[in-house]
């Protein structure tokens, strides 16, 4: 079930602290060190609890009923975390699954997620400080109460605290029947739901109230043993019966007292501002209310969605936009020119490359891969109420703190005076860090007085969408005897997405200075995934950044995807010159990673390799990221010009996972927005819009172009890793490596065909 009780917003503020501020003092580690010794340390949890309810921690609650309630402070996207993060807890716990709840969790620096924050913190000075550096981002990132959902962390950054929460209560509740029954608290268990010392029975709810109020044990046991464990268990969702009736609350389905409805509009890519609008033309349209202005954009106002955004159409808002407009063309030649630049930079290193290139016969080869548009099924969407120096706002965010403050700092009043109601979203693959929605929202709603919901057309989603970053890469490698690759040389020219993000969301700069600025430096998180998982003599990674016009952003697999792209097809080139058939080829090089040869050999056994020959239709790929590695091996071909796929089989290493079913549900998913990416979901652009926003006509793949999946999990009990992410990286380069053995001929750009 899920269970939602909203209050008032965490009391945590973002500290408006710079990396400059910090660094005042006796040096940098003195800085930090003097910066972050003001600040409290010790946190109460903000969590609303109802009188029959008794709170345990910032991540549990227990009714007199004995019902579980499990805050998650994670936004559920469909990738199923409101049912991995209570399952956690609850096999620790020992709960009765069908009594397990869930809760959002309000802003608090219990649930600041550190992991995603040390990737977007990361910088060479940090690094330079080494454990220093590290502790200052961990700081940052639990004072300011950094609340994050992305980058396949939401498991491996919160396990650990559910399982403690989980062991927590089960020691307490054990305490207070220990209590009862005059006998030592370590010959008590719960299981099922209820405590028990093997003879008697007692209902954790009729405990939660005393159990609360005993004392912890120094060491805090976890528990043993496997039987009655809901770790491992293909448990149902929490999340489904909600959406399958459709009870589930999205952004565009709150409804509140004298609600009106926006649409907005923000003119084409780039520095756009607004000009002129026929306003005498919007008040013809019935149901039209008001039209709000901004210098960057315009909202009309209606009693309906509809009504607004016909009243937006007949308004017909022009914009004047700060130099040349959009085009891919422009893309394109800003990405080669960008190899010129200065601003490149070899970010990995490992042997001297030189004298292994030096006077050999080297083989090279480019590729090119285009914006990747999100494409979500609900557009961005917000619902705001504000007043009385208040405000309110019901939205999806992956990134709740920043959306508070940008919201806060937007109407002029403190974080603390803004309130995020988080509701599911209806997929993001990234898309959710952006909050400009909200904001909209709130300024809109504070202009008419009123409380209104914006939700943007799919022709704006695909206008301001910040797209996963194109890139072209320059390939370069010397064989040696026996197919060895002597040398590796990777040059890639993509925008800095990730920072190009944070600057927007965490500094609230605007998306043309963000791309300026992040073109300034080479980024390792724009080169993510280029570092090859083979045992290769000598390699080097050099990224050259670049100012392509095109705000970008966090994409599901970010700077792996294109880097997958980049490396499987070289390597599947290579594997060809040298006359070894792509399995040996590449397990000849994995000798360092035995995990990803399994992955490779499962999924050939699987799926019936024969060997990649002539006119067979196979090809295969391989990559790994956040803790997992995945091997995809899929039959392809042409038909009637166009691309069939009819098997995709995946063979994934993602260590111990809590529901495995999940995992495979996240890995399919994963191979579909693959295969999407090698059939089209492009941006494409000319005069500073697309030139298609239209799903229907942007290549996704439909039911009959997804041809037989097979999935198999390699059981392991290493770590859980990352199982948003893994799976989405090797779908493209297989499908052009299997369309090799069709064609005779190679598909270096993605999509892999052009206008599709």
């Amino acid at each position: 079930m899920t269970r939602r009780t909203f209050g008032t917003a965490g009391k945590a503020r973002s500290a408006s602290i710079d990396r400059r501020t910090l660094l005042v003092g006796g040096g940098a580690a003195a800085g930090l060190l003097i910066a972050w010794a003001v600040w409290p340390r010790a946190y109460t949890p903000n969590i609303n609890v109802a009188p029959s309810e008794t709170l345990f921690n910032a991540f549990l609650k227990i009714d007199r009923s004995g019902q579980i309630v499990v805050t998650v402070p994670q936004l559920e996207m469909g990738q199923g975390v409101t049912t991995l993060l209570p399952q956690i807890l609850a096999d620790e716990l020992g709960a009765d699954w069908r009594t397990v709840a869930v809760q959002p969790a309000p802003i608090s620096p219990f649930y600041a997620n550190t992991l995603l924050a040390s990737e977007e913190l990361d910088s060479d000075w940090l690094r330079l400080l080494g454990s220093a550096g590290r502790w200052a981002q961990q700081q940052y990132a639990v004072r300011s109460a950094l609340m994050l959902t992305g980058g396949s962390t939401s498991v491996r950054m919160f396990e650990p605290a559910y399982r403690q929460a989980g062991a927590a209560a089960r020691v307490l509740l054990c305490k207070a029947a220990a209590a009862r029954w005059d006998i030592a608290w370590e010959s008590c268990d719960v299981q099922n739901g209820v405590v028990t010392d093997g003879q008697r029975t007692l209902k954790i709810g009729e405990l939660a109230n005393e159990a609360a109020d005993l004392s912890l044990p120094d060491i805090l046991p976890m528990r043993q043993g496997t039987d009655g464990r809901l770790a491992g268990q293909d448990l149902p969702r929490l999340d489904l019966p909600s959406k399958v009736d459709g009870s589930t609350n999205f952004a565009a389905d709150i409804r509140l007292p004298d609600m009106v409805f926006a649409s907005v509009r923000q003119g084409p890519i780039g520095d756009a501002t607004l000009k002129s609008l026929n306003e005498a033309a919007a008040a013809k349209v019935t149901g039209f209310l008001k039209i709000v202005r901004n210098d960057r954009w315009v909202a009309a106002v209606g009693t309906n969605w509809w009504a607004a955004n016909k009243a937006l159409d007949a308004a017909d808002p022009v914009f004047t936009v700060s130099g040349p407009l959009l085009s891919s063309e422009h893309i394109n030649s800003t990405l080669e020119a960008a190899f010129s630049s200065n601003a490149g930079r070899r970010l990995y290193e490992v042997g001297e490359l030189l004298p292994v290139f030096e006077g050999a016969t080297i083989v090279a080869s480019e590729y090119q891969v285009a914006p990747g548009l999100h494409l979500t099924a609900e557009t961005p969407a917000a619902t705001a109420r504000v007043g009385d120096g208040r405000a309110e706002v019901w939205m999806a965010s992956q990134a709740p703190t920043l959306a508070r403050a940008a919201i806060a700092d937007a109407l002029g009043i403190t974080d603390t005076s803004v309130t995020i109601y988080p509701v599911q979203a209806g997929g993001s693959f990234g898309s959710r860090m952006e909050h400009d929605v909200g904001i909209q929202a709130a300024l809109i709603a504070r202009d008419i007085g009123r409380p209104v919901q914006v939700m943007r057309s799919r022709l704006e989603d695909i206008i301001q969408d910040r797209p996963r970053a194109p890139a072209h890469a320059r390939m370069a490698a010397k064989l040696g005897r026996g197919g060895r690759v002597e040398g590796w040389l990777a040059k890639v020219a993509a925008p800095a997405a990730l920072t190009e993000t944070w600057h927007r969301i965490a500094s609230g700069a605007l998306p043309h200075d963000a791309i300026a600025d992040a073109a300034k430096r080479a980024d390792r998180r724009a080169v993510a995934g280029m570092v090859p998982p083979y045992t290769i003599g000598a390699f080097a990674i050099d990224h050259y950044p670049a100012d392509i016009g095109l705000p970008t952003g966090r994409w599901r697999s970010n700077a792996d995807h294109y880097a997958a792209f980049f490396t499987e097809c070289f390597i599947d080139e290579l594997s060809r010159i040298s006359g070894i058939e792509p399995l040996s080829f590449r397990m000849q090089m994995l000798t360092d990673q035995p995990r990803l040869a399994h992955c490779l050999a499962t999924v050939t056994a699987l799926g019936g390799w024969q060997g990649g020959v002539q006119g067979s239709g196979q090809g295969l790929a391989c990559h790994a990221m956040s803790g997992s590695y995945a091997a995809v091996m899929v039959e392809a071909g042409l038909s009637g010009g166009k691309l069939s796929v009819s098997r995709i089989v995946a063979a994934v290493d993602c260590g111990e996972q809590v529901n495995p079913d999940i995992a495979r549900q996240q890995i399919e998913g994963g191979l579909i927005f693959g295969l999407a990416s090698a059939m089209g979901a492009a941006g494409s652009y000319a005069g500073g819009l697309p030139t298609r926003a239209i799903l229907g006509r942007m290549g996704l793949p439909r039911l009959a172009d997804v041809g037989e999946i097979t999935v198999e999990l390699i059981s392991n009990t290493a770590s859980a890793g990352g199982v948003g992410e893994v799976a989405v990286p090797p779908v493209a380069p297989a499908i052009a490596n299997a369309l090799f053995t069709v064609t005779g001929q190679r598909f270096r750009s993605l999509p892999l065909f052009a206008g599709d």
